[in-house]
């Protein structure tokens, strides 16, 4: 891979020159050998979690205020502005019921 020296974005190479994608500036290229250019990109696999309990999260303590179980998965997330605390989600256990708390 090659980065323009202008701007640091990706360069594609043509013929015996490097373009780059986003600003146009070209350079020359060294031996055409040296390199190895594909098109084809990597197939990634995803694989999607079913359930809370698949996801590994640590339980706590809880009332659902679906179905009055006493358990939950939790997990922290950053929703709001970086000097506010930290939501807490919850999912429950038995129903999948899910709520938050804010700290006010």
């Amino acid at each position: 891979m090659e980065f323009c020296d202008e701007c640091g974005s990706l360069m594609i190479r043509e013929d015996d020159f490097w373009r780059c994608t986003s600003c146009g500036h070209e350079q020359p290229g060294e031996d055409a050998s040296a390199y190895v250019v594909t098109e084809e990109r990597e197939e990634r696999e995803i694989t999607e979690i079913e359930s809370a309990a698949d996801r590994g999260l640590p339980t706590t303590s809880t009332r659902c205020p679906d179905c009055e179980n006493d358990r939950a998965y939790w997990y922290l997330q950053q929703i709001r502005s970086a000097d506010e605390s930290e939501t807490r989600f919850f999912i429950c256990t038995k129903c999948e019921y899910r709520w938050r708390e804010d700290d006010h």
